[in-house]
């Protein structure tokens, strides 16, 4: 299959850790090339850009860009194609997370989520689009959450924002139908991410529970098969949406969250 990517350029926000870096990985394997994006030390970003170049034989770029800056994306979008030839695939995958009843929600919280979880895709998709219609191609992959299907207490901004990424997918799907422009979102359920594993770690601290007592709880509270998805999953999924059998899958959700929205 990677043979069919040569020459293809995707870019991943929220890459240099997580689900992002695990679809980063898995499309570097598929044949593309890279533009990892997000926040981190510096030396350790640039040992994993080295590394996806040497492991995958594919070209890696990092661009620290701001996705709650539309001209700093704008600029990110414009670098992928300067260097690396286009642009044909974007992940928006950035988000963060903070929990809070809806009447004690701080209201810098709020927009801050609100901001990287939602703006930030809305950014990612405007910057991307004019080059992509240009050259008639582009996969547009949002991953939103099982909060972008259903809610859970606590998570007003998290939800809000996720329900939106999954509005936006379907109206960029549909506006670009006849494009060869697809866009989906992905809903992950639990994924062991260091933004899950502080969840977890603030719940044992707050019950006085152990870590593992915490993340079993957590678990079973939401996913019935009581095993976390993996970033390499949602990566698979991306590599599918952007295969040649997916060119008719558009403006819809895929699920990873061991039955969690089949209750």
């Amino acid at each position: 299959m990677a043979a069919n990517r040569k020459d293809k350029v995707a870019l991943i926000t929220g890459s240099t850790s997580g689900i992002g870096l695990g679809i980063a990985h898995v499309l570097a394997a598929e044949g593309y090339d890279i533009v990892l994006n997000g926040f981190g030390d510096a030396t350790e970003i640039e040992n994993t850009r080295k590394e996806i170049e040497t492991k995958f034989g594919v070209k890696s770029i990092f661009v620290g860009a701001d996705v709650t800056n539309y001209d700093s994306v704008a600029a990110m979008v414009a670098e992928a194609e300067s260097k690396l030839g286009s642009l044909d695939v974007i992940v928006n995958n950035a988000g963060v997370q903070f929990v809070s009843p809806v009447d004690e929600f701080p209201l810098d919280q709020w927009s801050k989520i609100i901001n990287i979880n939602l703006t930030g895709v809305f950014y990612g998709i405007r910057a991307a689009l004019p080059g992509m219609k240009k050259r008639g191609y582009g996969r547009i992959i949002n991953i939103a959450s099982a909060h972008g299907l259903v809610a859970s207490a606590g998570k007003g901004a998290y939800v809000a924002a996720k329900h939106g990424v999954v509005g936006l997918t379907k109206v960029t799907a549909l506006e670009n139908a006849r494009a060869n422009i697809t866009c989906n979102a992905i809903c992950p359920g639990w994924v062991l991410t260091p933004l899950v594993q502080k969840q977890i770690d603030d719940r044992a601290a707050r019950e006085g529970i152990s870590v593992q007592q915490a993340s079993d709880e957590l678990l079973l509270e939401k996913q019935p098969n009581a095993r976390f998805a993996t970033a390499d999953e949602i990566g698979a999924m991306v590599a599918y949406l952007c295969s040649d059998g997916a060119r008719n899958v558009t403006g819809t959700t895929l699920s990873i969250d061991g039955a969690w929205t089949a209750q």
